[in-house]
């Protein structure tokens, strides 16, 4: 009876040591308070990039988000055509 009690908790623990180092590969980026982080819209070529790590832009009063250097610069190159 010992052998079966003994043989079951070190099952748990190898699971729950499995289970947190599986868990910390996979799991999002969270800020402090437990919030993921916003995606954004590139309007150049509308791909969606974490908020952080975009280029912010202020464009005739309006707030624009670019993944890139390039994006950025193709983007107010066209609005200035308009």
């Amino acid at each position: 009876m010992v052998r079966l009690l003994v043989i079951v908790l070190l099952a748990f623990f190898l699971y729950r040591v499995v289970r947190r180092a599986l868990g910390s590969i996979s799991a999002p980026r969270r800020e402090p308070d437990g919030v993921i982080d916003e995606m954004v819209q590139d309007p150049q070529c509308k791909t969606y990039i974490p908020k952080r790590d975009a280029r912010r832009k202020v464009i005739d009063g309006a707030e624009h988000y670019f993944c890139s250097r390039e994006c950025e610069e193709k983007f107010i190159a066209e609005s200035k055509e308009d």
